[in-house]
């Protein structure tokens, strides 16, 4: 599917990001491993080239750009939540939300866009608390609503490049880790029990959604909900 195509990933050397880098090499793709922690990049991916980049810097996006040269497909997955409920949340918390998910991104687009070749792609990511609003989660869901719209504005602002965006549900990657075992393992449990999937979303099913992203030309200015159903509960 992605045989000799270049694929730009940004992101960590775990969690979605490794699991979209691995996938994009399964499918023939040269791939390129993009972060601000390039030496944790390059002791995850030995065998593929990383570059740095940092989101919140535009100067840095350039830099990165020229670097690159031309790819085909660009994959963002950085984030940097901002959890809690208003009366707690912190500015540069919210800030750094955005900057890291949505203005990021943006900037990326601008200075890639014109590096992409024919029947190219860029994709974000969203995240399932745009569609299920709830307490606690305001910063994160703003986020998260706002890549939406880039996708949408992108998809027709740099046509016939694709845009779409990827929005996981609750996926087994470590993120919970930060709940204690237990209170992981109980709130997992309650979810697949709620939800119409029945289980807890994997690293794999993300991966797929981006590769569909990538290569299927007729699919711009969507936005991909991989969340076993979780906003209808």
């Amino acid at each position: 599917m992605l045989k000799d195509k270049t694929v730009l990933v940004v992101g960590r050397g775990g969690g979605l990001a490794r699991a979209v880098v691995l996938a994009a090499q399964a499918a023939g793709a040269d791939v390129i491993a993009a972060g601000r922690n390039q030496e944790s990049l390059a002791a995850a991916y030995p065998e593929l080239r990383t570059e740095y980049v940092d989101l919140t810097d535009e100067a840095s996006i350039a830099a990165l750009g020229e670097r690159v040269g031309s790819v085909d497909h660009v994959v963002t997955t950085a984030s940097a939540r901002a959890r809690g409920r208003l009366a707690d949340l912190d500015r540069d918390a919210v800030r750094l939300s955005f900057d890291t998910k949505v203005i990021g991104p943006l900037m990326l687009a601008k200075h890639l866009a014109g590096r992409i070749n024919q029947g190219g792609s860029i994709t974000l990511f969203s995240g399932v608390a745009a569609a299920k609003i709830a307490v606690g989660t305001l910063a994160v869901a703003i986020t998260n609503g706002s890549v939406d719209v880039l996708a949408r504005s992108l998809a027709l602002e740099l046509a016939p490049i694709r845009v779409n965006a990827v929005s996981p549900g609750v996926i087994d990657t470590g993120a919970w880790d930060g709940l204690g075992e237990q209170a992981k393992a109980d709130y997992f449990q309650d979810l697949t029990e709620r939800n119409p999937a029945r289980r807890i979303g994997t690293e794999t099913d993300i991966a797929e959604a981006v590769l569909f992203a990538m290569t299927n030309t007729f699919l711009t200015g969507q936005t991909l909900r991989i969340d076993g159903g979780e906003p209808l509960i």
